[in-house]
This record gives structure tokens, C-alpha cells and sequence, in this order.
């Protein structure tokens, strides 16, 4: 198995979980997202983008690293030609860092690529450190979670047979409506265990402190 964090520019929180997460990974930096690097202690092989968000300094603290640059008018963001370059290198699963904040369009956009690379079977988990996204798919989704931690599961399509364990309210085999908010808030009393017959969503979790 080859993991990869890749960093993207977003604000990061430099939790213990963060850090256990990150530790062993192969990383790439997505333009400013490099600013990431040194506090979590991880040696980028590659730093792509349009270094649009790149500042002068951190551009030449990082000179030596190798660039794969691309023009400011592409088709792609820099998340995404990171994501596509760590698995052409052999990615069997990402840790997007720095995925939330910023803008709404560039945040919501990786979510959905944070669901497309999981359907082609690169599992991938989405965070600032505080919050994370893991993709739901249809079958069944792990996510260890300290207890308290808050989880909320949200729709990207319509659900079908949705079932939760380990979390305070419990739900077994519902149908959940694009756009419904019922599933909003839930609080995880351990290991939470996800299944889903049909359809396409994201569970969002806010990890409680001093948790594994």
C-alpha cells in the first residue's frame, strides 16, 4: 500500500490526530498548500500548481523542491492535478489536507472529487485537522472516532438503506432525501460503522481532543 497526504492551501490545525494520520505518508504540496509542509514534518517529492497563492518566501524556502508547474487558465485545480499525479505514482489511498476554507466553490468541489476518487477506488479522507469528510459509497464505510465526537452524514444523492452503528441515535436500513437535514448532528459513542445500499454521500466528523 503507498499512502499520500496531499497539501492543499486551506487552513490546517495541527491536531495529534492530524499528525498520526499524516506520519509515513508520501506527500505532494498543490501550490500554497506547501506552507503545510514543515509542521507536519513531511519531505514533498512534488510541488504542482500555477503558484498563483505561492508567496516569494516560501517559494524560495522550498527552491529545491521539483515543480511540475501548469498555467493559471487550466481545467483542473491544483487539488485535483496533485490527487491525479500521487496516483500515477501509486496512490492507494490520499489524505487531502487543508481541504475546508476559503472558497465555498473550491471547498464543495473537492468534497465531490474526495467521492469520485473513492468510486475509482482510491479511498480518501478530507481535513482541516478539526474536521474531516470521508466519502460514503454503497457497502460499508469504518471511521474511527473518539467518543463525543460530533458526525454528521450528508446526501449527495438520494440514500437508500442507510444504517448506522455507534453513534447515539442509531438509524437501520433509511431512506434519506437529497437535501433532508435528519441526519445532521449525530454524536459517535465509538468505532462508527456506515452501511449504504444505494447512492452517494459524506460523512463529516468533528474528532473531540486527545481521541485515537
Amino acid at each position: 500500500m503507498s499512502r499520500f497526504t496531499i497539501l492543499l492551501n486551506g487552513p490546517v490545525a495541527l491536531t495529534g490526530r492530524l499528525r498520526k494520520q499524516a506520519e509515513g505518508t508520501r506527500a505532494l504540496a498543490a501550490d500554497g498548500g506547501m506552507m503545510h509542509a514543515a509542521s507536519l514534518g513531511l519531505h514533498v517529492e512534488l510541488w504542482v500548481g500555477d503558484f498563483d497563492s505561492t508567496s516569494d518566501s516560501l517559494g524560495a524556502r522550498y527552491g529545491d523542491t521539483p515543480r511540475q508547474q501548469f498555467p493559471a487558465a487550466k481545467n483542473k485545480t491544483d487539488g485535483e492535478l496533485a490527487a491525479d499525479e500521487a496516483i500515477r505514482r501509486g496512490a492507494t489511498s490520499l489524505l487531502l489536507v487543508g481541504s475546508f476554507g476559503g472558497q465555498i466553490d473550491h471547498a464543495l468541489g473537492h468534497l465531490m472529487l474526495g467521492v469520485r476518487l473513492a468510486r475509482r477506488g482510491v479511498p480518501t479522507i478530507l481535513t482541516s485537522g478539526e474536521e474531516e469528510a470521508h466519502p460514503l459509497l454503497p457497502g460499508t464505510t469504518r471511521i474511527l472516532l473518539p467518543h463525543g465526537s460530533r458526525l454528521s452524514i450528508i446526501a449527495l444523492s438520494d440514500l437508500e438503506g442507510l444504517t448506522l452503528g455507534g453513534t447515539h441515535w442509531a438509524l437501520h436500513d433509511a431512506a434519506i432525501d437529497l437535501g433532508s437535514t435528519s441526519t445532521i448532528s449525530n454524536v459517535a459513542t465509538g468505532p462508527v460503522e456506515i452501511l449504504l445500499r444505494s447512492g452517494y454521500g459524506m460523512a463529516i466528523a468533528y474528532p473531540v481532543a486527545g481521541g485515537p
